[in-house]
């Protein structure tokens, strides 16, 4: 994902004001995309792979890129708990570099998967960077959409903060924000439903669900075919499709609100799984 500005210096609770999701539906947001991420709801703070799709190093509990700039935003956000000296710190000058020129490669950063590994099993403070980097560049962008959009059911909130993990969370080629105006110009007049939550989309009253529906199709043509050059390496996008049937599949099953706290969802090999907050 490319992450656009910095959180160097900024509080993350404060800004997390706009949010709408529920401290248990946003449990239940992050379990689910932690399933398509790491294949269970555990926070992997400690996980760190090179994936070959182009995008560096991925790592932490949202997939943090080194490639990217997102990966060297959380290093950032350690230093600042640190002071500036710790095992990440030799690493630096590769790290803004390639963050800065959004490069795949990992030359010069040989220890980088094993310091990752230790601190997130190890260091509250770098775990700590990790949750206030999802939450800020995540989290906090596809609330807002939601609440721009006057989004009310959890399922689509959770939609959205799945894709800006994944897509990133701005109007880049494949990013949320254009597949949320490529959903919503779909909509040429009201389109009725069941969900009794009614969005004004254009102009015209178009149920929830119906929206989100047809969102899901458009994430679904992005991830077959990624729009973006640099989202196609090792055609790591077309094997996704499973976050947009998993969500096809809560839909199916009125998996509306999460009130209860406690839903179902496909996990990575298409089985049913229960995710409570």
């Amino acid at each position: 994902m490319k992450v656009l500005g910095s959180l160097i210096g900024l509080s993350v609770v404060a800004n997390l004001a706009a949010a709408t999701l529920s401290a248990c539906s946003k449990s239940i947001a992050i379990k689910i995309t932690s399933i398509y991420e790491n294949g269970d709801t555990n926070t992997h703070h400690d996980y760190c792979e090179y994936l070959g799709d182009g995008r560096g190093i991925t790592a932490g509990i949202a997939g943090f890129c080194t490639g990217t700039g997102d990966a060297w935003e959380v290093i950032q956000a350690y230093h600042n708990k640190t002071g500036g000296i710790d095992e990440f710190t030799p690493m630096d000058a590769k790290l803004k570099q390639y963050a800065k020129s959004e490069s795949n490669s990992k030359v010069g950063l040989g220890n980088y998967c094993k310091v990752w590994k230790k601190l997130g099993n190890s260091d509250k403070l770098f775990r700590q960077a990790q949750d206030e980097a999802r939450d800020m560049m995540y989290l906090k962008p596809a609330q807002n959409a939601a609440k721009k959009l006057g989004l009310n059911l959890c399922i689509t909130q959770g939609q959205l903060f799945d894709t800006s993990i994944q897509h990133g969370p701005y109007d880049d080629k494949d990013g949320m924000l254009t597949l949320i105006k490529e959903t919503s110009a779909k909509f040429k007049a009201n389109a009725s439903g069941l969900s009794n939550s009614t969005l004004i989309i254009n102009g015209h009253k178009v149920d929830e669900i119906v929206w989100l529906k047809k969102f899901l199709e458009v994430r679904m043509s992005h991830l077959k075919n990624p729009r973006d050059s640099a989202n196609r390496g090792g055609n790591y996008w077309a094997q996704t499709v499973y976050r947009v049937e998993s969500y096809k599949y809560a839909v199916d099953k009125k998996e509306y609100t999460w009130s209860k706290g406690s839903v179902k969802f496909l996990d990575n090999d298409g089985k049913a799984t229960t995710v409570t907050c």
